[in-house]
C-alpha cells in the first residue's frame, strides 16, 4: 500500500511539474497562436500515452492519473488543447487494449473517460468559466468526478462480467479518484502562483461580506449532499432487503423441494444423489443428519470436499428443524456467517441448508457501488448546472444593477439601469430609474432654489459694500473691487468717514466660503464700523472686534483684517494688521514694494489678544494697495501660483494709471494667468492715491 501511495504521488507530481513548465511560458504571452495551442495539447497527450504504458501495479490492476492531462490542458490553457490531449490519450488507450491486450478489460471505459475529460474541460473553459481559471476547490472536485465517471464506465461497459468489474473498481477507485482530484488541484495552485494571483480562502465570513452566489452554493452543497446521503441510504437499504428476501425465498424453496423429493419415495440414497447431481452447492452447503445416531450422513455444497460436521452443527440442525430462517457460523464454509434453514425429513433424518452472507450480498455490493457512482455523477451535474444558472440568471444581473447603482451614487444621475433578464429584474430596473428620475427632479429644483437664494444673498452682500468712490475730499483717489469664488464670498472691503478728515480703510478675509462666510463677514464689518465711530485707535478697535466675534462663534470661523485710519489733512495713517497680507506701498515716485508691517493674530480665535499699531506717512502722489490672499494664491492649469512677485511687477507696470484702471488691470492679468482654471478663492483689492496739495500736507 505504501509503495503504491509513493508511486501515485510521484506520477501526480510529474503532471504538476509539466503544468508548471508549460504555464511558465504560456502566461507570458498576451495571445496564443493555433500552433501553441496544438503543441500544449500534444504535450499533454504524450503524457497521457506515457501513463498508459507506465502505470502502477496494485492488486492485479494498473493504476494511473492519465485524465489529469486533458483536464489541465482544457481548463488552464485552451479548449482546443484539452480536446487534442483527450483524443490522443483516449484513442491510444483503446488501441493498446484492443490489439495488444494491455488492460483490455477496461479499454472501453478508460478510452471513453480520457476522451470525455478533454471534451468536458473544453466545454467548462468556454461556456462555464468563460476563459477564467477555475478555483482550487473546483479543480479538486472536477478531478475526482472525472474518475468517478471512469469507474462508472467500467460497470457500464462490462455488464457480462460484473464480478470482475466490481473487483476492478474496488481496487482502482480510491487511489485514482483521490490522486486525480489532488493532482488537478495542485496544478491549479501552481498556475495561480505563477500568475501572481492570490486567492484568500476564508472558511467563515460575515454574512454582509459573503457574496450571494457563495452562500447559495454552500446551501446547495448541503442540500445536494443531504439528498445524496438519503438516496444512497435508501438504495442501500432496498438492495439489502431485496438480497435478504431472495436468499430466504431460495432457502425455503430448496428445503421444500428436497423435503418433497424424500417424502415421495422415502429413499435417502435418492436424496443424496439429488443433492450431488444438482450441485447448486456452489452457493450453498447441505448437511444431512441422522438424529438417532447423531451423526453426519453427507456434507455437500463446496468444492473443498466433505468435512465432517461438528457436534455443534448437528445440534443446530436438530434445534432449528422448524423450517424457520436462522443465522449461524458453519465450519463447512470457512466458518463464515451463513443464513440457514433446517427441515425434518422424518423422525430420524434432518436436512440443513446454509448460504454465506458474502454470497447473499455479493450482488448488492456491486449494485450499491454502481449506484453510488451514478448518484455522485447525477448530483454533481445538478449542483454545477444549478450553480451556473444562478450565476447567469441572478448574480450577473445583480452585478449589473450594482454597477449602475455605483455610478448613480458617484453622481452620474443620467445613468440608466437596463437589466431586463426577467420580469423581476425589469421591474427592479424600472423602479430604480423612476426613483433616480424623481431624485434628479428634486435636486434640480433644490439647486434652482439655492441658486436663487445665493443670487439674493450676493445682491444683499454687494449692496453692503460701498460702491461710491467719489468722496467729498479731493485729497484722495480710491477704488475697490471684489470677485467672489462663489456667488457669495467671505472677503470684504470698506471705507467710511469717522470724522470730517478721518477716513477708515478696511480689507478683510473670512475663513470659508459661501453663505456662512458671508454672514460672518457682515457681522465683522458691522462690528468694525461701530467701534471705529467710537473714536478708538486701530489696535484697540481690532481688540474689541476680536472679543465681540469670539462670542457665539460656534462654527470656529475667523477673519484676517487690515485696518488703516488716514488723516486726509496731514497724510498720517495709523494702521493695524490682524493676520492679513502685507500691504503694498508706493512712495516718493518710486516703485510699489511690500510693507512688512507688524502682524497681530487673526480675529475670532481667542479673546483678549493684543494688537500692534503702526503709522505710515503718506505724501502727495503716494499710493497704497491692499488685497486678500486670493490675489497671490490664484493658480493656473499647471497648479502654478500667481505669486507676490508677479503681483508687484504688474502693479509697477500700472503705477501711473488711475486706481480704477490699476485694479481692473490687475484683475484682467490674474484671469489671463489662470486661464481655464476655476477660481477657488475670493479676489478682493483696494487701492488709494493720496492727492493733497503741498500746503495741505504739513511736514
Amino acid at each position: 500500500m505504501l509503495t503504491m501511495i509513493l508511486q501515485m504521488t510521484g506520477a501526480t507530481a510529474l503532471y504538476v511539474a509539466v503544468t508548471a513548465l508549460l504555464w511558465y511560458f504560456w502566461h507570458k504571452c498576451d495571445s496564443h497562436s493555433l500552433v501553441q495551442k496544438l503543441l500544449v495539447g500534444l504535450f499533454y497527450g504524450v503524457c497521457s500515452v506515457a501513463s498508459n504504458h507506465v502505470g502502477i501495479d496494485f492488486g492485479d490492476m494498473v493504476l494511473n492519473v492519465r485524465d489529469i492531462g486533458p483536464l489541465a490542458a482544457g481548463l488552464f490553457f485552451d479548449p482546443l488543447s484539452g480536446l487534442l490531449s483527450g483524443l490522443i490519450g483516449g484513442i491510444e488507450r483503446f488501441i493498446i487494449g484492443e490489439y495488444f491486450n494491455i488492460g483490455s478489460f477496461t479499454r472501453v471505459a478508460c478510452s471513453i473517460s480520457t476522451c470525455l475529460a478533454g471534451i468536458l474541460a473544453a466545454v467548462l473553459h468556454k461556456w462555464v468559466y468563460e476563459g477564467k481559471r477555475p478555483s482550487v476547490v473546483h479543480c479538486l472536485f472536477l478531478g475526482a468526478e472525472m474518475e468517478v465517471f471512469h469507474m462508472y464506465a467500467i460497470f457500464i461497459s462490462n455488464r457480462d462480467n460484473m464480478n470482475m468489474a466490481s473487483y476492478a473498481v474496488e481496487t482502482c477507485a480510491p487511489a485514482m479518484i483521490v490522486f486525480t482530484g489532488i493532482g488537478l488541484m495542485a496544478c491549479s495552485l501552481v498556475v495561480l502562483l505563477l500568475s501572481g494571483s492570490h486567492q484568500k480562502v476564508r472558511l467563515i465570513t460575515p454574512k454582509k461580506d459573503t457574496p450571494i452566489d457563495v452562500r447559495f452554493q454552500r446551501w446547495l452543497m448541503i442540500v445536494v449532499f443531504s439528498l445524496f446521503a438519503f438516496a444512497f441510504a435508501l438504495n442501500y437499504s432496498l438492495h439489502t432487503r431485496t438480497a435478504y428476501e431472495n436468499a430466504r425465498d431460495n432457502l425455503e424453496f430448496q428445503s421444500y423441494q428436497y423435503q418433497l423429493t424424500y417424502q415421495e419415495n422415502g429413499d435417502l440414497n435418492a436424496l443424496k444423489k439429488v443433492l450431488d447431481d444438482n450441485n447448486v452447492s456452489m452457493d450453498s452447503i447441505y448437511l444431512l443428519v441422522d438424529a438417532e445416531n447423531r451423526e453426519l450422513l453427507t456434507s455437500t455444497g463446496f468444492e473443498q470436499g466433505n468435512i465432517p460436521a461438528t457436534d455443534e452443527e448437528i445440534a443446530l440442525t436438530l434445534e432449528h428443524a422448524d423450517g424457520d430462517i436462522f443465522h449461524a457460523r458453519l465450519r463447512q464454509y470457512f466458518d463464515w456467517e451463513c443464513m440457514c434453514i433446517s427441515v425434518k425429513l422424518d423422525g430420524q433424518y434432518y436436512l440443513l441448508i446454509g448460504t454465506p452472507n458474502d454470497i447473499i450480498y455479493a450482488n448488492r455490493e456491486t449494485q450499491i457501488l454502481e449506484t453510488l457512482f451514478l448518484l455522485i455523477l447525477i448530483f454533481t451535474v445538478l449542483y454545477l448546472l444549478t450553480s451556473v444558472l444562478v450565476d447567469r440568471l441572478v448574480v450577473r444581473n445583480l452585478d449589473k444593477v450594482n454597477h449602475s447603482l455605483a455610478r448613480i451614487t458617484d453622481g452620474h444621475l443620467n445613468e440608466t439601469v437596463a437589466v431586463e433578464a426577467s420580469a423581476e429584474f425589469t421591474k427592479l430596473s424600472g423602479d430604480i430609474n423612476a426613483t433616480v428620475t424623481a431624485l434628479r427632479g428634486y435636486i434640480d429644483a433644490t439647486e434652482k432654489r439655492m441658486q436663487e437664494e445665493l443670487k439674493l444673498a450676493a445682491t444683499i452682500q454687494e449692496a453692503a459694500l460701498p460702491r461710491n468712490f467719489n468722496l467729498p475730499s479731493e485729497n484722495i483717489e480710491i477704488f475697490a473691487l471684489m470677485t467672489p469664488a462663489r456667488q457669495v464670498g467671505g472677503d470684504f472691503y470698506d471705507f467710511f468717514y469717522i470724522k470730517r478728515d478721518l477716513l477708515a480703510l478696511v480689507i478683510a478675509d473670512v475663513s470659508g466660503k459661501g453663505v456662512p462666510a458671508s454672514l460672518f463677514m457682515m457681522r465683522a464689518k458691522t462690528a468694525i464700523k461701530n467701534y471705529a465711530r467710537n473714536g478708538q485707535g486701530p489696535a484697540k478697535l481690532l481688540e474689541n472686534v476680536n472679543n465681540t466675534l469670539c462670542e457665539g462663534n460656534d462654527a470656529d470661523m475667523f477673519v484676517t483684517v487690515w485696518l488703516g485710519i488716514l488723516d486726509l489733512k496731514t497724510g498720517l495713517m495709523r494702521c493695524a494688521n490682524a493676520g492679513h497680507e502685507y500691504p503694498v506701498l508706493m512712495q516718493s515716485g518710486n516703485d510699489y514694494s511690500l510693507l512688512k508691517d507688524k502682524h497681530g493674530f487673526v480675529l475670532a480665535e481667542y479673546e483678549n489678544i493684543p494688537m500692534k499699531e503702526y503709522e505710515i506717512r503718506m505724501n502727495p502722489g503716494d499710493r497704497l494697495f491692499v488685497y486678500t490672499d486670493g490675489v497671490p494664491e490664484a493658480v493656473n492649469e499647471s497648479s502654478e501660483q500667481y505669486g507676490t512677485e508677479r503681483m508687484i511687477k504688474r502693479l509697477n507696470s500700472l503705477k501711473t494709471a488711475s486706481q480704477e484702471q490699476l485694479l481692473n488691470g490687475m484683475l484682467e492679468d490674474i484671469r489671463q494667468f489662470a486661464g481655464d482654471e476655476e477660481q477657488f478663492d475670493d479676489i478682493t483689492m483696494l487701492g488709494i492715491t493720496y492727492c493733497a496739495r503741498p500746503d495741505e500736507n504739513p511736514a
